[in-house]
């Protein structure tokens, strides 16, 4: 299977600028994604967004709020796929190390939430053999019990969100903190933790890890060199969310980058998410694009093969295509709706139909209600007059016990 050359043309501004995708080479080995593609791709893209911004820039009279809104604009690689990609690690996303780290900033800072007991965490930080310059952009360590006990409300979070740029948790925790984090850090992947390994390997006999002991040791924690060098990876590395669907995108670099280190973020990117969590690997690849958010997505590679498996495609005008349209067109048609469990399995039984109404529907009595209405009426306004005259007969009798 080879990929396909391909020039296409996208509008992706309202004012009609359009650009040329570079021409998507075969690939040496004839299947995977080269960096030449991914250079040529990277050189189009960038000068395009240049060239927008210019054009943008010269036809509005108003300056600019933010002067470094080019080097905030990311870059997203897009990874369609033939069949659906199944994944279960919602709350873990994997980490796909890249030459070039997406957090240039080196005074961001961090915050690592632990494992108890805090205090452990915090000496590890505070240790010689660990990293000054990492050392002091750590500004906040704290453990899953003090998280929950101070940060409960929402304002607290609110506050913790604010305080520090990234946030690293210990992979044996992660699932619980969007219990104790709440909406605030979930609603978005801007600032979810990023999950590390802080806890030591366990040994192997005979090539085979020995199961851990409850009780054995109190702390399974790493050397400070190590958990420096774990943090290191985590911040350096492409944070990959799968969802069942064909379509997959992931930060990749930022507009303002050189288009040599944008094209290696992308090459290492999609042969190591290809290879890992691609069932069928490049067999199940249709094509992969790369975007701003105000661009449409141009292609660096695409296959010339829709389909999975020879058995997928149908001649169109045979036997079998038509068998296939005409089941389409009957389906769920005069058909009941199953009625389901709550587990989710079939009853078995049809979704039972509404009861018809058998002979003629009486006609309404609406005097009958009108009566009803003002009898109702009657009776609320004479409790009110009795209620009225016992207040005004208890506030007699007090005024002449004064």
């Amino acid at each position: 299977m080879a990929p396909s050359t391909v020039a296409m043309s996208s509008q992706v501004e309202p004012d009609k600028v359009r650009f040329i995708a570079p021409g998507i080479l075969p690939a040496e080995d004839g299947s995977s994604l080269t960096m030449s593609q991914a250079l040529r791709a990277s050189k189009a893209l960038l000068a395009h967004i240049k060239s927008a911004k210019q054009e943008s820039t010269e036809g509005s009279s108003k300056k600019p709020l933010l002067e470094d809104e080019e080097s905030s604009t990311p870059i997203w690689l897009t990874l369609t796929t033939k069949s659906h990609i199944h994944e279960t690690r919602r709350l873990k996303p994997h980490k796909i190390a890249l030459p070039h780290t997406l957090n240039t900033d080196p005074e961001a800072t961090i915050c690592l939430i632990t494992p108890e007991p805090q205090r452990h965490y915090k000496n590890v930080v505070a240790s010689d053999s660990f990293p000054a310059a990492l050392r002091n952009r750590i500004t906040r360590v704290i453990d899953l019990k003090h998280l929950q006990a101070k940060f409960k409300q929402y304002e607290a979070q609110r506050k913790l969100y604010a305080e520090c740029d990234i946030f690293l948790a210990d992979d044996r925790i992660l699932n619980r903190l969007p219990k104790h984090l709440g909406n605030v850090f979930y609603k978005t992947t801007t600032k979810r933790p990023i999950p590390v390994v802080f806890q030591k390997p366990r040994p192997k006999v005979d090539k085979k890890r020995v199961k851990r002991v409850k009780g054995t040791e109190d702390i399974s924690a790493r050397a400070p060199a190590d958990i420096a060098a774990e943090i290191e990876k985590a911040l350096g590395s492409a944070l990959v969310n799968l969802s069942p669907t064909t379509n997959t995108a992931i930060k990749v670099g930022y507009a303002d980058w050189k288009p040599e280190h944008l094209a290696a973020n992308i090459e290492a990117l999609a042969l190591a998410l290809v290879e890992r969590h691609v069932p069928k690997k490049w067999d199940n690849v249709k094509a992969i694009f790369i975007k701003a958010p105000k661009t449409t997505a141009l292609p660096i590679w695409q296959t010339d093969e829709l389909w999975l498996q020879q058995s997928d495609v149908v001649p169109e005008g045979s036997e079998e295509a038509k068998a296939i349209e005409a089941k389409r067109e009957k389906a769920n048609v005069g058909k009941k709706r199953k009625v389901r469990n709550l587990d989710g399995q079939d009853s078995g039984d049809q979704q039972p139909s509404i009861k018809k109404i058998k002979g003629p529907i009486p006609d309404s009595n609406d005097d009958g209600l009108d009566k009803q209405i003002n009898e109702r009426k009657e009776r609320l306004k004479k409790q009110k007059k009795a209620a009225e005259a016992a207040l005004e007969e208890e506030l007699t009798f007090g005024a002449r016990g004064l």
